[in-house]
């Protein structure tokens, strides 16, 4: 089956929904198991910084200056590096050959990265100040927004516009795989607590999974 976009003609091929799509994840996880949790390991210290604004006990001035710069490499550095890891969950849930240099694929298009993940939360944001109901609407719809940006190298506005019509029909399957996720993450922090480190990975291949599956030839609808 010819395929289109970044999909590898090597992919695996799925039927969209929720049970397949945690199938998939569950088979994925443990053949990548390692790789992603190197890939989690590294993000989470390349996140550490981004919380420097609460290391100081100085002076007022020097907690706003820490918090400022905080927030800027948030949004410049580490937001462009989940994007990033969210790509290489996407190449695990493919069957594709996955490399820790997956995880900084982000900064090939960085900016609409840097732009995609500050629009999609403001949207987000303000569907929430809606009465959460909208918030969660868009949340799901524009859940395939950082697959776009990095897998298909899309620009800020056409990312989030396909996102919108990739998610009719499947956006309840988003809501669905988020659902799950919350049991999924308890029975995770009931095995000791590092049991919620596979449910964060099994979580986030589902929804790799469901991209991967919707994406495919035949499946969206135009």
């Amino acid at each position: 089956m010819e395929e289109k976009g970044n999909v590898s003609q090597n992919s695996v091929v799925l039927v969209p929904g929720v049970g397949s799509s945690y199938k998939n994840g569950w088979g994925k996880l443990w053949k990548y198991f390692l790789e992603l949790l190197l890939i989690g390991i590294i993000g989470l210290v390349i996140g550490i910084p981004s919380g420097m604004g609460g290391w100081s006990g100085g002076a007022a001035g020097t907690f706003t200056l820490l918090g400022i710069l905080g927030i800027a490499y948030s949004i410049l550095i580490v937001n462009p590096v989940e994007y990033g890891v969210t790509f290489a969950y996407l190449k695990a849930a493919r069957g594709d050959k996955l490399e820790i240099k997956n995880m900084f694929e982000a900064f090939h298009n960085y900016w609409n990265a840097v732009l995609a993940n500050l629009l999609v939360g403001a949207i987000v944001i303000v569907g929430f100040f809606l009465l959460i109901i909208p918030g969660i609407i868009f949340a799901c719809k524009l859940a395939f927004t950082p697959y776009l940006v990095v897998d298909r190298k899309m620009q800020v506005i056409e990312a989030v516009k396909e996102s919108w019509r990739m998610t009719n029909g499947h956006a309840w399957k988003v809501f669905l795989i988020g659902l799950l996720g919350i049991p999924i993450s308890i029975a995770g922090l009931i095995c000791f607590g590092v049991g919620i480190i596979v449910s964060i990975m099994w979580i986030e291949l589902a929804l790799a999974s469901l991209y991967h599956s919707v994406s495919l030839p035949g499946e969206v609808s135009g």
